[in-house]
Order: structure tokens, then sequence, then C-alpha cells
């Protein structure tokens, strides 16, 4: 079987939302799924549009999508994508999908000139490690990982 995949467009806002969704029933976080088809289509589908999507599709039917963004990096020089979602649905696993999403965002990388494509993956996610290590990705140990969100956020922002 081969899957399409194909930049995401204003109609596909409803479908990219139940994939998140999965997404998060699937790492265990459901609750922290906040996104509302509002905040899709305003974030992805605006005149200038700072993440990107792309879907998977197979027979017409969409069963994967991917997120992501440029980012900087000053060692290099250079851009690079930042994978912040990936995801395909269990139905549909086992089908190439993945891959196929990766090798999309490999190229659009290169053909972008980004030196960099990371993503982080949750550590207890033993099917997906084993499926990035069998494409070469290598696990980036060295760096720890910080977040600020929420009420920390907007006390930090109140500083300035």
């Amino acid at each position: 079987m081969t899957c399409t995949i194909r930049p995401a467009v204003k109609a596909d806002t409803a479908t990219i939302l139940h994939f998140i969704r999965e997404l998060a029933i699937y790492e265990k976080a459901e609750h922290e799924a906040k996104a509302t088809e509002e905040h899709i289509h305003r974030t992805l589908f605006n005149e200038q549009p700072k993440a990107h999507a792309i879907i998977c599709e197979l027979n017409g039917e969409a069963i994967g999508f991917a997120v992501y963004f440029f980012s900087y990096s000053t060692w290099q020089g250079q851009y690079g994508i930042y994978l912040e979602d990936l995801y395909v649905s269990s139905a549909h696993r086992g089908v190439g999908a993945g891959k196929q999403l990766l090798t999309a965002l490999a190229k659009i990388a290169v053909d972008n000139d980004c030196g960099r494509f990371e993503w982080s993956v949750l550590d207890w996610n033993q099917p997906a490690i084993d499926f990035y290590e069998s494409l070469g990705a290598k696990p980036q140990s060295e760096w720890i990982k910080y977040r600020l969100d929420g009420q920390a956020l907007l006390d930090l922002a109140a500083k300035a």
C-alpha cells in the first residue's frame, strides 16, 4: 500500500483536531489537549503561519498527520525543522505511513536548506523509539528539556 502525503488545508481542521485528541489519549494526556478547531484554523491556516501540517492519506482517507515548524541553529547558521507531533491512527499502523511522513518532512528540511530535523519522544514509548532509531535517528541525551507554561509563563512575562 502506498500512502499519499500532502500539505494540510483549511478543510483538514477537524481531522487534525481529531488526530490531536487521539494522540493525547495514546500519550495518556487527554486532559492536556486544549486545542479547538478555532485554534487550529487560526494558527495553521493564517496568511503567515508559524507552524505547518501535512496529512497522510490511504485510498483518499486521512490516516495520519504531522505538525512541524522551522527552528534555527546559531551553531550551524541554518534553519532546522522541529516535529511537534506525528500520529498515525491505530488501525493503520504498520502500513508505512509514519515512515512516509518522516520522509516527507526530511525532504522539506533538505529543500529548505535545514541543517537539522529534531523531535521529542516520551521515554516510555519504546515502539516509537525503536522506529526512530531504525531510521538512523539518534537520541540527544546530553540536553535537558525545560518548559514554561500556564501561570509560570504568565508570571515571568509579567516581569518584562
